[in-house]
């Protein structure tokens, strides 16, 4: 099955034009080698209503999956995480957490990422950091679980993960 996805970069600096989005152009290449059909991406500046509407206009567009990039950190603008769990219907804690999990191996500064993950209606929402390494390698890890997680959103898969072999994850 092949599902939509669209991607939204979180910066002040590149909604201004000041700096180049790389972030948002590697994730999108690396969905289309996964399969993915893309929409056109989004930049909205560091503003939490206008990250809250994006997403929500990425789920009205039938999107699978919206990835964010940016705005996870520290910094008082870095407001990703709440325009997503105030968006979002359900949380989905274990994928951050698998994604800090697998990015602590590289580095220690994985623990102070905030990103979040929920679902609204059948899209899945997932916040990733704003570099594009960091981006890729906190989605590579997850990316298997997550395409599962989609075919069950969709429907497209049994609900009953326990009856599934681990390959089938």
């Amino acid at each position: 099955m092949k599902y939509t996805a669209l991607v939204i970069t979180v910066s002040d600096r590149c909604y201004r034009g000041e700096r180049e989005d790389l972030s948002g152009p590697a994730l999108a290449a690396y969905l289309t080698k996964q399969g993915f059909e893309l929409l056109p991406p989004v930049l909205v500046p560091d503003e939490q209503p206008l990250i809250e509407a994006a997403l929500i206009a990425a789920c009205e567009a039938d999107a699978a999956l919206v990835l964010t990039t940016g705005g996870t950190g520290f910094a008082p603008r870095d407001l990703t995480p709440e325009a997503t769990l105030a968006v979002c219907e359900k949380p989905v804690p274990g994928i951050p957490e698998a994604m800090r999990a697998a990015s602590m191996k590289i580095t220690p500064r994985a623990m102070l990422s905030r990103a979040a993950a929920g679902i609204r209606g059948r899209t899945l929402i997932l916040n990733l950091p704003g570099s594009p390494r960091a981006a890729l390698e906190n989605l590579e890890p997850v990316l298997p679980a997550v395409l599962h997680g989609l075919k069950m959103l969709r429907a497209d898969a049994p609900a009953d993960c326990g009856k599934l072999k681990p390959s089938e994850l």
